[in-house]
């Protein structure tokens, strides 16, 4: 058996296995060794009981239950989201007796999860010796970022700077200065420590707006300013660079016309969306019109814009306003030239997906005259109607578009049994996985086990963490279909 990264395995303590009743039980006398390498699988893969499905539990009360989890079944995601409902109701103790025996294994996220309890306890010093980085450590940008945040949180906010002043030659650095130390009463030195840096962007930028990767420093001074109520010195600052032409990308650009719209710079903010600018800048002006009670004047600006341009970004953002504003055949309307197009500028899938929770609206977009297959793949279409005929209760039509078209779907009987359980028909739902018995079946089998009140056996059906690796490198292995779908259950699609 293939042993995975992370050094020699060391048990976690356990309890009493958690029991249930049920034809699908698994039996956990003891808690199965656990090492860093499972618990970063999990991590990088949401496996074992992915934090929804805590969520979950929590919300219906099964704190105990998750705690019970995180020890015998060493799950890593109910370790973390006990320990902070615990901290959330002050029981700090219980909270570091639940992540400790993780961070034992002297593993990263663990140790930081653990200092996080420490510090909300009020035990500061142990929080911070606890991951204090040494020499090598405080070379990683990552591991001064993380410690910088927990120093600012700890109060120590002079020392969190200090520590990431060696590193702000990197760009995404000079972000994490600015957004740890706001209201901190440090912009003064914030101004100080990246103005070199503001210097040397806009010099390489007059040779050459793509001369420099390092823009986004421009926008982060003038966030600065701004928040020391120099709002008019950052408009300024940040106009003069967009004047001069002294930004490579539309990053700056936004920055700038956010600027100008939350300080109520109409005019300014009008004469930049009507410019050169207009698609990256017209949705902050209408906006900011909608923000001042403007919103008849925001959809006629965007209208003309349609009219004059037709760009498909004009019509995303009209058609998602009106629908925010209950005007669906409206929102229809104004998207529909959109609905043929590709990837990301489907403007129907960005209707679909703003409906998935109010499947009456969104059966009527399905059968509205305007609506087209998405970029002429029908099989969209019958995915998106079956789930709005469930959402409404309608299970024998939602089933049937399935039957009618299995084509689409990866594994039609999972489907299904989500179909049922959308419907709410949670036994018939219940059934059907029982009878597939797949791993993936399991896996959708803890929410309706726990919606109807069976938590325990809920966790106890739900696969171990070891069984969904071995599932998921059997999938990695067998042979694909000619769409790209494995040839055997679940029959998931493999990506290289």
């Amino acid at each position: 058996m293939h042993q995975p990264e992370g050094g020699t395995r060391r048990p976690l303590p356990c309890r009493q296995p958690i029991q249930a009743a049920g034809r699908l039980s698994v039996t956990a006398s003891t808690l199965p060794a656990v090492n860093t390498g499972d618990l970063s699988w999990q991590t990088r893969n949401y496996g074992g009981l992915h934090p929804r499905k805590v969520d979950l539990l929590l919300e219906h009360g099964h704190l105990d239950l998750v705690i019970r989890a995180a020890e015998e079944r060493g799950e890593w995601f109910c370790a973390e989201r006990a320990a902070q409902e615990l901290c959330r109701t002050g029981d700090f103790d219980r909270a570091i007796g639940v992540v400790e025996p993780f961070a034992a294994l002297g593993w990263r996220p663990a140790l930081w999860a653990k200092a996080d309890v420490l510090l909300r306890a009020g035990r500061t010093d142990e929080a911070l010796d606890l991951v204090r980085p040494d020499e090598e450590g405080r070379t990683s940008e990552y591991v001064c970022r993380d410690f910088a945040e927990l120093l600012v949180r700890a109060g120590c906010v002079d020392e969190a700077v200090d520590l990431l002043v060696p590193h702000l030659g990197g760009r995404w650095i000079r972000s994490v200065l600015v957004e740890i130390t706001e209201g901190q009463g440090r912009d003064e030195r914030v101004l100080e420590l990246i103005a070199p840096h503001t210097e040397t962007a806009r010099q390489a930028l007059e040779e050459s707006r793509w001369a420099s990767n390092d823009e986004e420093v421009l926008a982060l001074q003038a966030r600065t300013l701004e928040r020391m109520n120099r709002a008019d010195e950052a408009i300024r600052v940040l106009g003069a660079d967009i004047a001069e032409k002294r930004y490579g990308t539309q990053k700056t650009l936004t920055a700038y016309a956010e600027l100008l719209s939350r300080h109520g710079r109409l005019d300014d903010l009008r004469e930049m969306a009507t410019g050169e600018h207009a698609h990256t800048v017209l949705g902050i002006f209408a906006g900011a019109l909608r923000d001042c009670g403007r919103a008849d004047e925001a959809e006629t600006v965007m209208r003309e814009a349609i009219a004059a341009d037709g760009w498909v970004g004009y019509r995303a953002w009209l058609s998602a306003i009106l629908l925010q504003d209950g005007r669906l055949d409206d929102a229809i309307a104004v998207a529909e030239p959109g609905f043929s197009w590709y990837d990301c500028s489907n403007l129907l899938a960005r209707l679909v997906q703003t409906l998935l929770d109010r499947p009456e609206e969104l059966l009527y977009l399905l059968d509205h005259p305007l609506t087209v297959p998405h970029h002429g793949h029908e099989e969209f279409q019958h995915w998106w109607r079956a789930f709005a005929l469930a959402g409404l209760g309608r299970a024998e039509e939602a089933l049937a578009v399935v039957e009618t078209h299995p084509a689409p779907f990866s594994d039609p009987r999972l489907v299904r049994a989500d179909l049922l359980n959308t419907a709410g028909h949670l036994a018939q739902a219940e059934a059907e996985l029982r009878d597939l018995g797949t791993v993936a079946a399991r896996e959708d089998l803890f929410e309706i086990l726990v919606k109807q009140g069976r938590a325990a056996e809920a966790v106890t059906v739900h696969p171990m963490v070891a069984e969904q690796r071995a599932a998921r490198a059997k999938t990695a292995s067998v042979p694909l279909r000619e769409d790209g779908y494995s040839t055997e259950p679940p029959f998931l699609r493999v990506v290289p």
